[in-house]
């Protein structure tokens, strides 16, 4: 191991969340990834074995090669990246930060707890003051729900210069969101699944959070509602979202696209090695964003906001795509992991 490098280990690492982490982090300038857990099946045998790799790029030999851990509070790592599921990721989680890991989970298992970060970087860094509450050994910060991390980022710089009041989102989501296997082809061939199980709920609430403001080392709530209605539409990678949105305080469409435009946060300023230039990237092209076309930009870690124009029952409405398995959980949850190293917590 690069002995300048921060050892990383990833939880569920046969899954395709764990693999999009093995993808990001191979050859990461701060991290090394050492360490590949996933459960007791695959436990004991090469990753090449026990993982049905479905990236693009082709796995790793130095991967390929290494053995499978349980996901076991023993391994050779400060950090881990958790890709686990949510039926098994909540105790294995709390474990591994009462043993002195810090845990930056994908999963939904501790995104509420009071003391817990649901972190965007770009958003709410602030919020990673809450790991001084924590009475673990470690501590846990949680990435975003996949199709929540889009909103948040295009709602952010509204919801500081105008303030909301109000957000109604109907979102075409990508079946990569679903996992592998996923969704049967029967189903979604030829079809649009007009219902993703609990997705709704984490849309309606999760910003809310995300948006508070940290106060005596607690969040306090924005307040503002949010209506959501989620589909699951045949597309491999990108979640695309319809967003209507009321301000407290009128503007116009210039004046949005100017703040989307010139929105820079933290990570920016930090240079990031994960970081987008640009957070935001807002297209005049009436027909963008498109998944098809766009889900890459910024290696994948962009916001694309397109359409913005002024509505008849809210005050503005425009369209937003981001890449749900590198923005929306790996590469999102890495850049959470180069923010701590960042400001010296790790």
């Amino acid at each position: 191991m690069n002995e300048l490098k921060i050892p990383v280990a990833v939880l569920g690492a046969t899954g395709s969340v764990g693999q999009r982490f093995v993808e990001l982090l191979t050859d990461h300038p701060w991290f090394e990834l050492v360490e590949l857990a996933a459960s007791d099946r695959s436990a004991g045998k090469k990753y090449s074995e026990a993982v049905n790799w479905i990236m693009q790029k082709q796995l790793p030999e130095k991967f390929a090669n290494m053995i499978v851990k349980k996901c076991e509070p023993n391994l050779d790592a400060k950090i881990v990246f958790s890709g686990l599921d949510a039926s098994a990721a909540g105790e294995i989680e709390t474990a591994f930060a009462e043993a002195g890991y810090y845990v930056i989970s994908n999963a939904r298992n501790h995104r509420f707890d009071d003391d817990v970060p649901l972190m965007i970087p770009e958003v709410n860094h602030d919020h990673i003051e809450l790991l001084k509450t924590q009475n673990y050994k470690g501590g846990i910060i949680t990435n975003p729900n996949c199709s929540t991390i889009g909103l948040a980022l295009a709602l952010k710089p509204l919801h500081d210069a105008f303030g909301i009041e109000a957000v109604n989102v109907v979102t075409m989501q990508a079946i990569s969101g679903a996992g592998y296997p996923g969704v049967a082809s029967l189903d979604i061939i030829d079809n649009v699944v007009p219902f993703i199980g609990g997705e709704e709920k984490k849309m309606e609430t999760e910003p809310l959070k995300i948006l508070g403001k940290l106060s005596s080392g607690k969040i306090d709530f924005a307040d503002f509602k949010i209506s959501a209605q989620c589909n699951r539409v045949a597309v491999i990678d990108g979640h695309t979202e319809c967003v209507q949105v009321k301000l407290k305080t009128k503007t116009s469409v210039e004046e949005i696209i100017k703040i989307w435009q010139n929105y820079k946060s933290l990570p920016q300023k930090l240079n990031l090695p994960s970081a987008p230039g640009n957070p935001i990237v807002y297209f005049n092209e009436e027909k963008y964003p498109q998944p098809k076309i766009h889900r890459n930009i910024e290696k994948g870690m962009a916001a694309s906001v397109g359409r913005l124009r002024e509505d008849s029952l809210f005050d503005f409405k425009f369209v937003v795509l981001s890449h749900n398995t590198i923005r929306g959980a790996a590469g999102g949850t890495i850049l959470i992991a180069e923010l701590m190293k960042a400001e010296g917590i790790i």
